[in-house]
């Protein structure tokens, strides 16, 4: 699955409120040079068709106004997926973009051409605060484009706590060691891992949350990747096509594997009922909804690794960006709606409207003490600098098959030798089409 497609399951984000307190993050001085003076319209572009996010972009709005009554902020829903990436891509180009508009960061934001199209917002007071990983995926080496907003959320193993703790399992840090811990599992009687082909993008977890993993041992990866030097054929990348084939031969997963929903497998892993989850934090939401008594019983930990060093491989968060279009008092009236949503109010915001699924990428925001459990485990591996970003946030190459390649070799019907090879195959068109050097 790449993380910024309609496939990712939809956050239970709605989002901030608040100008007023502002303040306590941006000095007066600067909030009264940036808010227009004389009445002015700005336009608001929310994120893909999510009822959340229109929400959150719609209290926003209200709220900036009631603390800026000589502003008025105008909110437009945009379809999601392709049909939206193409929309933003349309109003970039023909300079009708909206004043401020919600998108993804990472790689959807490279094709956008954010040096010629976007303002730079590196000079904002609010810019210092964001992590290191954040700007890598919200910039480029002239500036910094967006701004984060809501958490960040990581992929890896979503496992069950009480069943570690009955079973006296540790976190393992090896592949080996959750092998080992799998095969306990299953001695109890219980489901090792959960896998969920029912809903496809599932199949592409033990791959895509394992390139933390493979940047650690070969930093350069992506960039030789992107170049057409480095393959999934060959090792590190290798090793999530790998584990994908040792849970189905080794007999460690659910046997209605084929038809299993992941909503039906959180509620699984909730209940105890199984051990693992292949899967993006992100998803803490559901659980909320399904199995709120239970939402604690769940914890994270990356995805191991050979070496026994697993770092967690993180997907960032959306960002607000502002278009080359707008200028003058609309200009300033959106870098204060901008900075607003980066506000401490705003955080506080944030923590009491939606479920944080993630280490926010912004230092104003802090994790609430009664955030999920699994989000203090990643938490941990930030702190410890045990992290890296998607490969979506670093190369613009993702095919459209691994999904379907994955269900293959997690089926059993290929090899992850052949599986791996396929995918290389899978994605030279698309790096042909994007002009890639070297294809």
């Amino acid at each position: 699955m790449s993380a910024h497609t309609t496939t990712r399951p939809a956050p239970a984000f709605a989002r901030l409120i608040g100008l007023s307190l502002a303040l306590m993050t941006l000095s007066s001085a600067h909030v009264t040079a940036t808010v227009a003076a004389n009445p002015v319209t700005i336009s608001v572009l929310a994120g893909g068709n999510d009822p959340a996010k229109t929400k959150f972009a719609t209290a926003l709005a209200t709220a900036f106004m009631k603390a800026n009554p000589s502003v008025t902020v105008k909110v437009e829903t945009r379809p999601g997926g392709t049909e939206g990436d193409n929309l933003i891509k349309t109003r970039l180009a023909t300079r009708s973009m909206n004043d401020v508009f919600i998108y993804n960061s990472g790689s959807l934001l490279q094709a956008l051409q954010p040096d010629n199209q976007l303002v730079d917002q590196s000079g904002q007071p609010w810019a210092k605060r964001v992590t290191p990983e954040f700007r890598q995926a919200a910039g480029t080496a002239r500036g910094l484009y967006g701004a984060p907003v809501s958490s960040s959320f990581y992929g890896g193993i979503m496992y069950n706590k009480k069943v570690y703790a009955k079973l006296g399992l540790r976190v393992p840090k090896t592949w080996n060691e959750f092998i080992s811990n799998n095969q306990k599992v299953k001695a109890a009687g219980l489901t090792p891992v959960l896998v969920s082909y029912g809903d496809t993008w599932t199949s592409q977890l033990l791959v895509l949350a394992d390139f933390a993993n493979v940047s650690r041992q070969a930093p350069d990866w992506a960039a030789k990747y992107t170049a057409n030097q480095a393959k999934y054929v060959n090792p590190p990348a290798l090793a999530g096509f790998t584990h994908t084939a040792e849970i189905y031969s080794k007999q460690l997963m659910n046997k209605d594997y084929a038809s299993l929903t992941f909503v039906n497998a959180l509620k699984a892993l909730a209940t105890g009922q199984a051990a693992h989850y292949p899967m993006l934090t992100v998803v803490i939401g559901n659980v909320m909804q399904s199995n709120p008594a239970q939402v604690n019983d769940i914890g994270y930990f990356a995805v191991p690794s050979d070496s026994g060093t697993p770092r967690a491989t993180v997907w960032e968060a959306d960002a607000a960006y502002i278009p080359k279009s707008t200028t003058g008092e609309k200009l300033k009236a959106a870098e204060a709606f901008v900075a607003f949503i980066n506000s401490r109010t705003g955080c506080d915001i944030q923590n009491s409207s939606g479920t944080v699924a993630g280490p926010y990428s912004i230092s104003t925001c802090k994790v609430p003490a009664n955030a999920p459990a699994l989000v203090k485990d990643e938490l941990k591996y930030q702190a410890s600098k045990q992290t890296g970003l998607a490969l979506e946030y670093v190369s613009p190459i993702k095919g459209p098959n691994l999904e379907k390649i994955l269900i293959q070799v997690g089926s059993g019907i290929s090899t992850a030798q052949v599986g791996a090879g396929l995918y290389d195959q899978d994605v030279v068109q698309q790096a042909q089409q994007l002009g890639l050097p070297g294809w």
